[in-house]
């Protein structure tokens, strides 16, 4: 039940909703929630995959004729638009809501991805990539506040990995992409890598219809005042349980709660929850999220150029070696990601960063060495990565479950373009410069060097994440609306 009731001053909003939506079982609703608003990670995996897959070509191209250093310049331009996408739309998700803004953002991803196979010059191709990343920067923050909003606490933990862990899929599948297209005996490479970037459009249009049948959360609907529209939403969803036999269980009148409506929250409110009111839990979330997007971007944006460059691997066949790599990323989280929700949050966030950075270590000196071929240097990333890759997941679930609900988007927007500023639009720039070196012993420092960010940010996360395994959102966060 929803309802207006009269202050003295201003009106409140008096709802259950949150508990109505906490205590509904597993169902083929939420399932329709992680397909259709998961898929953006596929998205983005596809369309890193193909940036990196497709490098040799781009190198051969006679429109673009790329170098090294400009492979990893259109990586850095990628992440560039996704801090700068990120932080706009991310902006607009608390003031104009979740639904509107994911459609906004894929509409982006789609033009620009389209765009850059249509790239006729070096300038051309940075500008189009970065366009893409700013679409699929503003999807994060759009994407997850209406996970973590539609998701049942029990769940939440494991549903947010495997949704951040699909970014993989789109990995793999983007290997097989690379492979069908990039194959010279099939198709002319100049157009083989253009077709590439039109494949990623041709998924994003599969999901812009898919996400019309996502409502609208109804905790951001109430929050805002729309609290007859959150109602409706809440029932149609009920509807669905009940109508497919599910018996839900009544809400007592003790899990209602008091909410001022607001259209918006300052951004000097914003601020003070995030750097005073929430300090420490920005502290660890700016720590998690600048450690992996170093460890990842640097590692994976230039994997195909190490391949190429040190195991002479030829950029054809670039992508059978990183669909095995991206399936031990995605296995990751699937298998480690029950455990985020019954051991715990600040146990498993430390245990996997810090084997994260150990196994780094551990094959970045059999690599230095020149002990691994290009088979068993990919069965060593796939060790690295079962591990990081939950890590990683657990960044973002962590930024977007420990801050209040007017402020998620804005939170989760800044801390991914903190982290990818930091660590994300340097990295592929400065690790493609280390491979060009081709020294084995320089490019073993650059990956000490993010294997002990990692182990600095498992010490962080077993002493100061917050254990919210199995909480409400409202129970770790209150939102700043409440009427206390």
């Amino acid at each position: 039940m929803t309802s207006i009731v009269s202050s003295s001053d201003r009106r409140l909003t008096e709802t259950d909703i949150p508990a109505r939506l906490e205590r509904l079982p597993w169902a083929g609703f939420h399932r329709l929630v992680v397909a259709a608003l998961g898929i953006t990670w596929i998205l983005d995996g596809l369309e890193v995959t193909l940036a990196g897959s497709v490098a040799g070509a781009l190198r051969a191209s006679p429109a673009l004729a790329f170098s090294d250093v400009d492979v990893g310049l259109a990586g850095s331009a990628y992440l560039l638009g996704a801090v700068t996408g990120a932080i706009f739309f991310g902006w607009l998700t608390d003031r104009l809501g979740r639904k509107k803004l994911f459609f906004i953002t894929i509409a982006t991803y789609l033009l620009a991805t389209a765009l850059t196979g249509l790239s006729w010059s070096r300038t051309s191709f940075f500008l189009f990539r970065f366009l893409t990343g700013a679409g699929i920067g503003g999807e994060y923050s759009a994407i997850n506040s209406a996970i973590q909003e539609l998701v049942p606490a029990r769940y939440r933990g494991f549903t947010d990995l495997v949704i951040n862990g699909s970014f993989w899929l789109g990995a793999a599948l983007g290997a097989l992409v690379a492979v069908a297209l990039l194959n010279p005996a099939l198709i002319d490479p100049e157009l083989g890598w253009r077709l590439a970037f039109f494949s990623g459009a041709g998924l994003g249009c599969v999901v812009f219809f898919m996400r019309m049948w996502i409502p609208e959360s109804p905790r951001w609907l109430v929050i805002h005042g729309r609290a007859a529209e959150a109602k409706a939403v809440v029932e149609q969803i009920e509807r669905q349980f009940i109508d497919s036999g599910i018996e839900l269980a009544p809400v007592g009148d003790e899990a209602r709660m008091k909410l001022r409506a607001r259209d918006h929250t300052p951004l000097a409110e914003a601020f003070r929850a995030l750097f005073v009111t929430y300090r420490s839990r920005t502290c660890v979330g700016l720590v998690l999220m600048a450690a992996q997007a170093c460890f990842f971007n640097a590692i994976f944006f230039t994997y195909a150029l190490v391949l190429t460059k040190f195991y002479q691997v030829r950029s054809d066949h670039v992508g059978w070696y990183i669909l095995p790599f991206a399936i031990g990323n995605f296995l990751g989280p699937v298998v480690l990601g029950r455990l985020f929700d019954t051991v715990g949050r600040r146990a498993m966030i430390a245990l996997t960063y810090a084997m994260s950075g150990l196994l780094l270590l551990g094959w970045g000196v059999l690599f230095e060495r020149d002990m691994l071929t290009a088979i068993t240097q990919t069965l060593g990333w796939m060790t690295v990565f079962f591990f990081a890759s939950p890590a990683a997941c657990a960044a973002y679930l962590t930024v977007s479950e420990t801050f209040p609900i007017e402020i998620r988007a804005l939170a989760i927007a800044l801390f991914y373009a903190f982290a990818t500023a930091i660590g994300g639009v340097a990295a592929p720039f400065i690790f493609g410069k280390l491979i060009e070196s081709g020294s084995r012993s320089i490019l073993f420092e650059g990956y000490v060097s993010v294997a002990f960010l990692m182990l600095a940010a498992s010490l962080v996360a077993a002493f100061f994440a917050v254990p919210a395994e199995r909480k409400s959102l409202e129970e770790v966060a209150a939102p700043l609306s409440m009427d206390r």
